[in-house]
């Protein structure tokens, strides 16, 4: 799952801990891509079991590469747990 932290209807940090804390989803690696480098953001995010935090770069370069490195690892390296 990528999340954002800002989203605009419910709060991306409410969408992981439903996440993590439901028996089958937790098993679901949860990456946020966000804008926010807020410290307490990050902070929550790791205290509440995020895979991975990644504050977007504003230079569509960097971020084109970002998500090409995203998907390198998380789509044809990692291998996942059996989720049902």
């Amino acid at each position: 799952i990528l999340l954002d932290v800002n989203l605009p209807k419910i709060d991306g940090k409410e969408i992981l801990q439903y996440v993590k804390n439901d028996e089958i989803l937790k098993k679901i690696p949860v990456i946020m891509l966000t804008t926010s480098s807020l410290q307490t953001d990050i902070d929550f995010a790791y205290n509440n079991h995020v895979n991975c935090y990644i504050v977007k770069s504003g230079n569509l370069a960097e971020f084109n590469k970002t998500i090409s490195l995203l998907e390198k690892f998380w789509v044809h390296t990692v291998t996942y747990a059996n989720i049902i």
